[in-house]
């Protein structure tokens, strides 16, 4: 199954239930520095920015994509680039905006059973399939992008899956501590373990798809 996409002591509230009545909202994983509304002028070149990372991505793979190849490669300056996103990781972390984006849009109101409509862990096995099959799809660009690990886990595209999750797991299991079974189950999605299991272990992903649906039944008691 291919993913088709281009991400206390105290538990915190969450609401009944997981999707309002309505549109559900997509979760914000765009960096704060970002602005909502760009000039028509700063948009084009943003666009053209992250078109010239993805086509050096695709030639060079993401050890080719620099803050000064993507200005070159572009035609503007680098300052330019850093202006629009940092540094290279908030670069990075634009190019995989969109497919994070397109996820989020697809758990929160995409088709059964990824989507609402779904039992809930019919749902957190399809989230699970569709996350494995997107990170390998974009491995060298995933681990390239991931934050310093003091960041990693507060991330927004991060702590929106967690939240996801966390819902789905109260859903099935209310009596747990589904805040930090959440962050079990996410660990088994980690890109870094991915590469790992697929290119150093050769693991096949059809090997960790079933890993997946074993582990989510275990944890979830709901064997199948």
């Amino acid at each position: 199954m291919l993913y088709a996409g281009f991400m206390s002591a105290a538990l915190p509230p969450f609401p009944k239930p997981e999707e309002p009545d309505g549109t559900p909202r997509l979760l914000e994983v765009g960096s704060a520095a970002d602005e909502p509304c760009l000039r028509a002028d700063a948009a084009r070149n943003r666009a053209r920015l992250l078109e010239a990372a993805s086509e050096l991505i695709a030639e060079h793979g993401a050890a080719g994509v620099t803050m000064e190849a993507v200005a070159a490669a572009a035609g503007v300056g680098k300052g330019t680039v850093f202006r629009r996103f940092g540094d290279r990781t908030g670069l990075l972390t634009a190019l995989l905006d969109h497919s994070a984006r397109k996820l989020q849009g697809d758990f929160l109101g995409g088709p059964p059973p990824l989507g609402p409509g779904a039992p809930p862990v019919d749902r957190l096995r399809a989230f699970g399939v569709a996350v494995l099959y997107r990170s390998a799809e974009q491995l060298d660009l995933q681990l390239a992008a991931q934050p310093e690990p003091t960041r990693r886990f507060s991330h927004p595209s991060v702590t929106a899956l967690h939240t996801h999750v966390t819902v789905l797991l109260r859903q099935i299991q209310p009596e747990a501590d589904c805040d930090l079974l959440a962050q079990t189950l996410l660990a088994y999605l980690d890109p870094a373990l991915i590469h790992h299991l697929t290119r150093q272990c050769g693991m096949p992903m059809d090997r960790l798809e079933t890993g997946w649906l074993d582990l989510v039944d275990r944890v979830t008691g709901t064997q199948v």
